[in-house]
């Protein structure tokens, strides 16, 4: 059995065609003026965030930058206290060797001036050797700093649980959320 009177008169069916005509003209302002406020509150809502996290930010790069510096400092002064007084050491003892003594004496010749320049490259590459061991311990100290650094600013799971989820990205206008298969 059918739910539909299928003998009306044609009456009744202007009739009931005027009050559909009549509700739909009254939807669609409604449904605009929704649509409107809808956007609106997207825009509110952008603009409150931008405000909330901006101050926020800028606490946490001040707070890594201060907790950067005094290590920066720390580096420095590790430097300037360990390997510097070595080198300074080593390039005046080397000045001591290389400046002639008062009297002059004669110059050497031949097989003689070899030790002096094997002593001369050897020096050299413990100079080097010691450069590129404080180069390597600076770069540790800053690749630790900046994994600290990068660790303290990341977000939580949850927060990232939440920017992950597919079904916060899909709500649409009408405040409806739709699943991936919709």
């Amino acid at each position: 059995m059918s739910l539909m009177k299928t003998n009306r008169t044609t009456d009744e069916t202007s009739t009931i065609g005027a009050r559909a005509k009549d509700a739909a003209a009254q939807a669609v302002p409604v449904g605009k003026r929704a649509g409107t406020a809808a956007v609106l509150g997207v825009r509110q809502g952008a603009v409150g965030a931008k405000e909330w996290a901006a101050p926020r930010v800028q606490v946490a790069v001040r707070g890594a930058r201060e907790w950067t510096a005094p290590r920066l400092e720390d580096a420095a002064d590790a430097v300037t206290t360990a390997v510097a007084p070595k080198v300074s050491s080593t390039l005046r003892s080397t000045a001591s060797y290389v400046r002639p003594p008062t009297p002059t004496p004669p110059a050497k010749t031949g097989a003689r001036r070899l030790p002096d320049w094997r002593w001369v490259v050897g020096l050299g590459a413990v100079l080097a050797a010691a450069g590129t061991t404080a180069a390597v311990a600076m770069r540790r100290r800053y690749a630790r700093a900046t994994a600290d650094a990068k660790d303290a600013t990341e977000p939580d799971a949850t927060e990232q649980a939440a920017a992950d989820d597919p079904a916060a990205e899909a709500s649409s206008v009408n405040g409806r959320v739709t699943t991936p298969g919709n």
